[in-house]
Parts: C-alpha cells; structure tokens; sequence
C-alpha cells in the first residue's frame, strides 16, 4: 500500500510541477514581468512551501536538527541536483549580469549561515534578518532583473521538438 501512496504522490508532484511552471509563465507574460523575477516568487516560493512546513512542524516539536537538516540538505539538493539534472536535459542560458548577483546573494546567504549556526543559536532577531535579506533580494530582482534569457515555453518546447527531429533524441546542443 505504501508504494501506491508513493507512486501516486510522484504523479501528483510532476501534474502539479507541470501546472505550476505554465501557470507562471502565463503570469509573467499577463504581468510582462521577467520569467526569473516570476521564479523567484511564484515557483520559488511554491516549491519550498511543503520545506517551510517541514521546518516549523519540526522547530514546533522541538527537533531542531530536522529544521536544520532539510534547510542544508534542500539547498544542496536544489543546487547540485536540480541545477545538474535540469542542465542535462537543456543547457541554462544565463547573462553574466544576473549570473554574478544571483551567485553574490547565494554565496552572501551561505556565509551569513555560519556564524549563526557557530552560536548554536537561531531565534527570532536571526529570523528577521534572515527575512529582511530575502525581502531586500527580491526588492533588488524586482528593480533590476538582469538580461536572463526569456524563452516562451511554446517556443522552447518546438525547438527541442525541432533538434530531436533533425538530430536524433541523444542530441543535446
């Protein structure tokens, strides 16, 4: 019973997946806003809803390791493995502009991390300044969004359809 239970979450997960992408490219075009600023908010925030849940469940049951543990074990995940598997199937065009801020912000939150967690400690004060950072990232997104490559998904899913057709399915250019 439990690998039906599995099986169908991972259903869930890829129809959900599915409806969230193109629902937030559908934003981003009604808005006329970027497809990054869109994944910084919508999908960002869409995909670690389920992570915030696990952590203050677990900071509510006082067992903080498990707060810690998915907070560490997300972030590599996503970056290592997501990033990795997601630049197998398509390579990730970036412009060096929102390359150099989006890495500045994610090596900045990984070293505020360590004197915090050297004190052992995280409490409310660390929660706030933690939050501020994030609300001052999204404001400095918002203002100035960078050159990333802005695809339209229709568009990028006939150019795959095109390469696969002209090169056989093991072409990846």
């Amino acid at each position: 019973m439990d690998y039906i239970f599995i099986i169908v979450g991972l259903i869930g997960l890829f129809f959900g997946g599915e409806a969230l992408v193109r629902g937030s490219v559908g934003i981003a075009k009604r808005l006329g806003m970027s497809s990054l600023l869109i994944g910084l908010t919508v999908v960002g925030f869409g995909t670690s809803t389920p992570e915030l849940l696990v952590s203050v469940q677990a900071a509510l049951a006082d067992v903080p390791a498990i707060a810690i543990g998915n907070i560490v074990g997300s972030n590599i995940a996503n970056i290592l493995l997501i990033g990795g598997l997601t630049c197998l199937v398509w390579p990730i065009r970036v412009s060096g502009a929102t390359l150099k801020r989006d890495t500045a912000v994610m090596i900045a939150a990984a070293a505020v991390l360590v004197p915090i967690f050297m004190t052992g400690q995280m409490g409310r004060l660390t929660g706030f300044i933690l939050l501020a950072g994030l609300i001052g990232y999204l404001v400095w997104a918002y203002l100035q969004p960078g050159d990333a490559a802005d695809e339209d998904v229709d568009g990028a899913a006939n150019a795959v359809k095109a390469v696969f057709i002209q090169n056989g399915p093991g072409h990846i250019p």
